[in-house]
């Protein structure tokens, strides 16, 4: 059997994560063929070609390295040096025990929808925009004023928000910013979206579950003179008042290893306790 090739990707900057490499590799070089290595994002991953992506550090480095990876999105084995760890489910200590057996073929994958963002309204479908694995939020900016904005769903008006922001989601990102904020748990192979109004002012404003095919166009009416735009809680651009964003399905998809005994409930559980009965005092 041929050698399997893997890059390995994470976030210098989170502590513990150049020291796990540095005692990881020597290890996984026995195993595999690491093709590159890159804890700083400076690579041009599109000039590499390989099997799989193994990623050192947490969530935020998993949708960066998804975002690095661009249109050439290989299955991801995240390794979780950070906090949650809600994608990057997998120990050191269980790395050890599962990484020879993925590279034997011991796993399955599950496959996501990915967002493209762009600045304006929708354009050509040719047209590449900014990929986005988690969300698109939209937060005020100075002077704070509550923003208000319109929303279109496929070029039809579909409705306006006064609001402190708004925050599109994937599922994958729907157990992140946008729960926070109100939005319903989406199953994460879902083929949808959620919008998540951020503090509306009126009751009629609830989260808006959509196909994930559809094109989603915000307009910023008034409010602050700028907004802030804010992709997957990492990369931010100015949004201005007059001024639109447009997000669509983005033509890849991000594919995620999952080894046996993973699972979407059980990391619900375990992460965020999710579904576990009130813990009432005894009488």
């Amino acid at each position: 059997m041929a050698s399997k090739r893997l890059m390995v990707l994470g976030n210098a900057r989170r502590p513990g994560v150049s020291e796990a490499a540095k005692r990881l590799l020597p290890w996984i070089s026995q195993l595999a063929t690491v093709v590159v290595v890159d804890l700083e994002q400076r690579v041009d991953l599109s000039q590499h070609d390989a099997d799989f992506t193994l990623v050192l550090g947490g969530d935020g480095a998993i949708l960066r390295a998804a975002r690095q990876m661009g249109n050439r999105q290989l299955p991801v084995l995240g390794v979780n040096l950070g906090r949650l760890g809600f994608l990057a489910d997998l120990s050191v200590d269980a790395l050890q025990n599962w990484l020879p057996k993925v590279i034997q073929g011991d796993f399955r994958i599950t496959r996501h929808l990915m967002f493209e963002m762009f600045e304006g309204p929708p354009p050509s479908s040719e047209s590449r925009g900014r990929l986005v694995l988690n969300d698109v939020s939209i937060f005020n900016g100075a002077p704070f004023h509550m923003l208000d904005m319109d929303l279109l769903v496929d070029g039809a008006p579909a409705s306006r928000y006064s609001a402190d922001g708004l925050i599109v989601s994937t599922p994958v990102g729907s157990t992140a910013h946008s729960l926070s904020a109100g939005g319903p748990i989406l199953g994460q192979e879902l083929d949808a979206l959620v919008v998540t109004p951020i503090c509306p002012h009126g009751l009629g404003n609830r989260p808006l579950v959509e196909s994930g095919s559809r094109t989603l166009t915000i307009h910023l009416n008034s409010g602050s003179e700028q907004a802030v735009v804010v992709l997957d809680g990492q990369e931010t651009l100015i949004l201005k008042k007059g001024h639109s964003i447009t997000v669509r399905k983005a033509p890849v998809q991000f594919q995620l290893i999952k080894v046996p005994g993973q699972g979407f409930y059980k990391t619900l559980r375990e992460k965020l306790n999710w579904g576990t009965t009130p813990n009432y005092r005894e009488e």
